[in-house]
């Protein structure tokens, strides 16, 4: 650090919300700025907050990187497709009987109750605009809908369900978001 109490202050502030890698090039470019001030002869507070001024608050730079995360953008994504693919497999539920299946209740409450925290976590992580860490909860629910998609295209395989075009559509759509999700999952674990 500067060595600077508010550049100090600041590099904490942001330390406590955003990855470290961040924190370590916004620390380095806060101090450059803070001792390119002090070399254009500014005293050390003045400097401070010159630097600071250009950088932005840091509740302002969280928020640009939260805004700007790859889990927020996966969430938001999975977030709207998500009735759409809901649509489908309730469509498709409803036209083979699914109430006939040889489900166990306990599975059946399992996975509705999977289905609400995924997308509660998913919410969370969408809706987020100050802490940049709670937007990689989107790995978390991207693995759980990862886990319902290939929990109802097992069901399908395994269980006796005429394939009709409801059920054809509704297993496409969750095909395609299954990959979409595996495909994003890297990003969020790094990003």
């Amino acid at each position: 650090m500067a060595g600077h109490r508010l550049i100090d202050a600041t590099v904490t502030a942001l330390a406590r919300r955003l990855p470290a890698d961040a924190v370590d090039e916004l620390a380095d470019g806060l101090t450059e700025t803070y001792l390119h001030h002090l070399s254009r002869g500014l005293d050390p507070d003045a400097a401070a907050n010159a630097a600071i001024a250009e950088f932005g608050e840091p509740h302002v730079v969280i928020a640009a990187f939260v805004r700007q995360s790859p889990g927020r953008h996966v969430a938001k994504g999975l977030i709207v497709s998500g009735p759409a693919v809901g649509a489908c497999w309730a469509v498709a539920l409803i036209a083979g009987h699914a109430w006939t299946w040889p489900v166990p209740v306990p599975i059946r409450l399992g996975l509705g109750l999977t289905l609400l925290a995924v997308v509660t976590t998913l919410a969370l992580a969408a809706t987020t605009r100050r802490n940049y860490r709670l937007t990689r909860a989107a790995a978390v629910g991207g693995l759980g809908l990862i886990g319902l998609d290939a929990a109802l295209l097992a069901a399908v395989a395994l269980l006796p369900a005429a394939f009709t075009w409801p059920l054809i559509v509704a297993t496409a759509a969750s095909l395609v978001r299954l990959v979409l999700t595996a495909r994003a999952l890297p990003r969020l674990f790094t990003g």
